[in-house]
Formats: C-alpha cells, structure tokens, sequence
C-alpha cells in the first residue's frame, strides 16, 4: 500500500524534509485488522513475513506508511516505478484504511487491484485518500506498481 499522490505516492508530491520512523510501534496494527503490531504487518515490516495476497501487501503498506517505514515502502516498490526515496509529510497521520474491494491478487494470481480509502490528518484537517492499486508479482513476491485516485 503508496500513499499521497498515489498509495505509491502517499507521501506528498512536493519534496519535504524526510521525518525519521517512528520509534515506537503502535500496540495495534495501523492496517485495522484488530492483531497486534508485532503479529501482523510488524512481522511483513522486519522481513519474518511476506505478503501472501495482494491485499495484505496493500495493508503493510498503509501501516509502513503510518509508522513511517521507507525501507519496506522501496523493499516492496515495483523496481520500474520505484522512486528514489519517500518523502513523508511531518504534519500527516494516517488514521484508518477501509478496503473496498478486490480483484485477483491471491495465491493463484500474478497480478491485482486493491481499491480503499486512508483515512488521515493534516495539520489538524482530516482528509481521505481513496486509489485503485495495482500489484504485482516480481521473483514471486508481491509489489505495488502504481495507483490511480478514484472520484468519490
């Protein structure tokens, strides 16, 4: 899951100073799924797991992006559409996604579309970003490729 701009662009467009990662994990998992941190897109975020669908790729993402993770923002970045680095807004705090739906992207698939809505703060104003996803798989493992923002 990018971000502003896109989920691939979650951060804002304009290069901003980038802000360190958070130093504290969050007790739950930034994606919504109710699990711990730790045991779930904490685990995809350290390497000890990996992505099985597409969906789950997009929820690490949106939590990588909430606390702040660009090594796992690149790590799972198609390498044509990757960006040099990921520039994160200081004033922004991601704060709820909802998956609206899904096509192909499972254990069977090569590719995937995931379409949601995060939820987020900036400056003090809340704001939604709502995208379709694109992913795919490279060397087996899943990447996002790029996004598309959809009229709400």
């Amino acid at each position: 899951m990018a971000l502003p701009g896109t989920m691939g662009r979650m951060a804002r467009r304009k290069p901003r100073p980038s802000t360190p990662p958070a130093t504290q994990a969050p007790a739950l998992c930034p994606c919504g799924s109710g699990a711990a941190y730790s045991q779930c897109c904490g685990r995809r975020h350290s390497g000890a797991a990996a992505a099985p669908t597409a969906e789950a790729l997009m929820r690490s993402r949106y939590s990588a992006f909430a606390v702040r993770d660009e090594a796992y923002l690149l790590r799972t970045w198609h390498p044509e559409t990757r960006p040099p680095r990921v520039d994160f807004d200081a004033g922004m705090r991601w704060t709820g996604l909802k998956i609206l739906d899904t096509t192909d992207g499972s254990a069977f698939h090569t590719t995937g579309t995931v379409t949601f809505r995060a939820h987020y703060t900036d400056g003090g104003r809340a704001g939604v970003l709502h995208e379709r996803s694109r992913f795919t798989r490279v060397g087996g493992a899943w990447v996002y490729v790029d996004g598309e923002f959809v009229e709400s």
